[in-house]
């Protein structure tokens, strides 16, 4: 399995589209065998969701996901652990063995500064309900 992880200083970094990097790590038989960092060069929402298929990444954790970034993941067959905060090689092997929890509802969270650059929810595929982000 290939985790990939939102990152920033260490953290799980709360916003999956804005996030500036990513940080990899290999799995097998439960345990972490490799990890590295890399830069996502300022990708948007879906270029990090094919940039992520081209790594051959299975599972991504992170906070905040948006309803379009959700749809391109799991289109790719990317399972997605959101709502996730603290440690970033704590919660990656915490799923390696089994045992991240997370919160499966966890999305939409973050579009404050989009809304006023003529941005709507819905446009990115989660309809307009966005499970609790507050902006319909």
């Amino acid at each position: 399995m290939k985790i990939a992880v939102t990152y920033q200083n260490g953290q799980i970094f709360q916003h999956f589209g804005h996030t500036a990097q990513f940080k990899l790590y290999e799995v097998e038989d439960g345990k972490i065998v490799y990890s590295e960092v890399i830069d996502t060069m300022g990708s948007g929402h879906g270029a990090l969701a094919g940039m992520l298929v081209a790594l051959g990444v299975n599972a991504v954790i992170c906070g905040g996901i948006g309803g379009g970034a959700q749809t391109a993941l799991k289109a790719f067959g990317i399972t997605i652990y959101g709502g996730v905060q603290g440690s970033a090689d704590a919660a990656a092997a915490a799923l390696a063995a089994g045992e991240l929890q997370y919160d499966p509802n966890a999305r939409c969270d973050h579009h404050d500064h989009e809304h006023d650059e003529g941005h709507v929810c819905g446009e990115h595929g989660c309809g307009g309900n966005c499970g609790g982000c507050g902006h319909h």
